[in-house]
């Protein structure tokens, strides 16, 4: 058995839809005879997603489920109960607040689980079920008593606002129970969850103090000691009976009568006689017997002395190993347990974040291959480092098992991630989809934490949109991602970007397709009659057409805009640079940076008599001229407008256009 999937519906943040979680089987965990069979990220669940999206509401939402945590008026979604609210200003009482959850049972037919507990849900055609749901629901124990108090509410002369809160409190007064249902909405009774599902919390951030570690590993190693090496233990316990009397009878000796003459001397009348004596147990010895140190250049440092990503991540590993010392047999195949670690990417920098789930991969083999065991959990980790998922793709070579949690219209969405759905062919063998997998770690994993983002083509536009979008007044205040593709290579993101459904501009090249003679005399193209574009990413959105006589202004593909060249004056610029050069002609910053990197080719287009008007009419000159020093020509604008407060150059109309789409798109967020 294994918890396959869980929905949350009208829990905080959580609405009625986009709200369900789902769960990797915990099969390579199973008892492992090599510990390079154990890989930990392929059957790791991961949730990812920006901060305040609601990952930690799923972990709450399973943490109240399990161990039957009471409700209250700020665990519902607060869209729900104003809904409700005006249902109750019209006298329909038809629905009561409830909170439900449907938690989803795999079962694997390979295994020998022991069903027991969820056999009152089961019905006799689920023989050959491969999945079981258990409803679970806070109900109200009273209807109508809560009926009654929300009507004198509704009936008093508050405003709208003050009738709310009192309806809350209302909700705070009443008494839920939690209720389990089969399919069939039929209760089930005696039945707790948490005789079912064990969640153990492996806290990150869980630096306490100086000697957080030795305790760590003392807790564990005194653990293991009890269990392992009970009759040790116990030949222990009597030579430290031996000790203890031989100390006590030294210090009654050499110090306890001394002290209690001393006291005579002082304190007059009978006094209790001060008792000292030993007191070595085996809990005291072993609880200090472990001091954690590490090893530099020879020398052995302090704990005190790690560093916090370090000390964070060996926590995290300690508590594991503790969590699998105790992890018993019995529950190997009777019941569902599921470790969860919260973002543990704390202190980490980018490089140990990178590696973490090969960290935790090669402790958990290790601890496997030592101790033989038989490890049957659940791995969830809630994260929003791009480098915790770039290491789940990589080592786990899928993007199976990743729950993306985002956020519209003020309720939570979860989108389940896997290979099919993202794979540019719906297969995982085309090259594509390897392409993805190794290539998302340059930047691309931004996509999963960002408002909004722009795929770019080409190494200006990559330099210039960073300034342009710290000079809009509402897109600096956005995280937007600016991805270089590099030609066509973007249009494998496709699947991807339409997943996540976060905002996307794709920057591209008209790039018309022109013969030899046009190219030698640098013709300006001056219509589209006829023309058809080189552009591979054009093509594929403009269904597969390479003719653009009649190309829209842009091309859209559900979250996806498609933005490129439009024309300009007379003619049709066939790149960014080309577009930036024809927009700001006279602008005195582009002519100081052209005559500066080509001076030649600026006398030449311009004259003696300096024409900036030439700047438009030889545009594709220019863009010729300067294909080879794209990137100084960006980086030496970039330095312009940095150091300069006056004459900024503007961006090409059709890139406008795009950042107002953003703009208007994540001010509706």
């Amino acid at each position: 058995m294994y918890l396959k999937r869980i929905k949350i519906n009208n829990f905080r943040k959580f609405g009625l839809g986009n709200n369900e979680v789902e769960l990797v089987d915990a099969q390579s965990y199973l008892k492992r005879k090599e510990a390079k069979d154990v890989n930990i990220a392929s059957t790791t669940t991961l949730i990812v997603g920006k901060n305040n999206v609601g990952k930690t509401t799923i972990i709450q939402a399973m943490n109240k489920l399990i161990h039957g945590e009471n409700i209250n008026s700020n665990d519902f979604n607060f869209f729900y109960l104003k809904k409700l609210f005006s249902e109750y200003k019209i006298d329909n009482y038809k629905n009561i607040p409830i909170i439900e959850f449907i938690v989803t049972i795999g079962l694997d037919k390979g295994r020998d689980d022991y069903v027991t507990n969820i056999i009152p849900f089961m019905l006799l055609k689920d023989i050959d079920a491969t999945e079981m749901n258990i409803i679970v629901r806070y109900e109200l124990t009273d209807t109508e008593l809560f009926i009654s108090a929300v009507k004198k509410i509704i009936t008093k002369k508050y405003n709208e606002s003050v009738k709310f809160s009192r309806i809350l409190d209302v909700i705070d007064d009443s008494h839920y129970t939690v209720n389990y249902y089969d399919k069939n909405m039929k209760k089930v009774e005696k039945f707790h969850l948490k005789d079912l599902i064990d969640l153990a919390m492996v806290k990150a951030n869980n630096v306490t103090g100086d000697k957080c570690l030795s305790d760590a590993f003392n807790k564990i190693i005194q653990y293991r000691y009890e269990e392992l090496f009970k009759d040790e233990k116990e030949a222990l316990e009597d030579k430290l009976a031996k000790i203890n009397n031989s100390l006590t009878k030294d210090i009654e000796r050499k110090h306890t009568k001394p002290i209690n003459s001393s006291l005579k001397r002082v304190v007059s009348g009978d006094i209790l006689h001060v008792l000292l004596s030993a007191d070595l147990t085996f809990q005291k010895l072993i609880r200090n017997m472990v001091k954690y140190e590490y090893i530099e250049k020879g020398n052995h440092i302090p704990e005190n002395q790690f560093g916090l990503g370090y000390t964070n991540l060996m926590m995290i590993i300690a508590d594991l190993i503790d969590y699998m010392e105790k992890y018993p047999d019995s529950a190997f195949n009777s019941r569902i347990n599921l470790i969860c670690i919260e973002e543990p990417e704390t202190y980490m920098h980018p490089q140990m974040q990178e590696l973490f789930i090969k960290y935790i991969n090669d402790a958990i083999a290790t601890l496997l291959s030592f101790r033989n065991k038989n490890i049957n959990s659940q791995l969830i980790i809630t994260t929003h480092s791009s480098h915790i998922l770039n290491s789940k793709v990589h080592i786990g070579e899928s993007f199976n098992n990743i729950n993306y949690v985002t956020a519209k219209d003020n309720f939570t969405k979860v989108i389940p991630l896997n290979d099919i759905l993202i794979s540019p062919s719906g297969t995982t063998n085309d090259k594509d989809f390897k392409f993805i997998k190794k290539h998302i770690k340059f930047n691309f994993s931004d996509l999963f934490f960002a408002d909004a983002a722009i795929l770019v083509e080409g190494i200006s536009e990559y330099n210039l949109l960073p300034f342009y979008l710290n000079q809009d007044r509402n897109l600096k205040h956005k995280y937007i991602t600016i991805l270089n593709i590099n030609g066509a290579h973007g249009l494998v993101y496709t699947n991807l970007i339409k997943a996540l459904k976060i905002p996307t501009l794709i920057i591209t090249d008209l790039d018309i397709k022109r013969d030899d003679a046009e190219k030698e005399n640098f013709k300006q193209i001056s219509s589209l009659k006829g023309r058809t574009t080189t552009n591979q990413t054009i093509k594929a959105f403009n269904s597969g057409m390479d003719n653009i006589e009649d190309l829209a202004n842009y091309l859209q593909d559900e979250n996806i805009y498609v933005l490129f060249q439009r024309k300009t004056g007379y003619y049709f610029p066939t790149s960014f640079e080309e577009a930036f050069i024809a927009k700001n002609f006279d602008n005195a910053i582009l002519n100081e940076v052209l005559k500066r990197i080509k001076p030649g080719i600026y006398n030449e287009i311009l004259g003696n008599s300096v024409n900036y008007q030439y700047n438009k009419k030889y545009s594709y000159k220019w863009q010729s001229k300067l294909s080879n020093d794209k990137s100084r020509f960006s980086n030496e604008i970039l330095y312009e407008m940095m150091t300069q407060e006056d004459n900024i150059p503007t961006l090409p109309n059709y890139i406008e256009k795009g950042l107002k789409f953003l703009s208007l798109e994540l001010g509706s967020r």
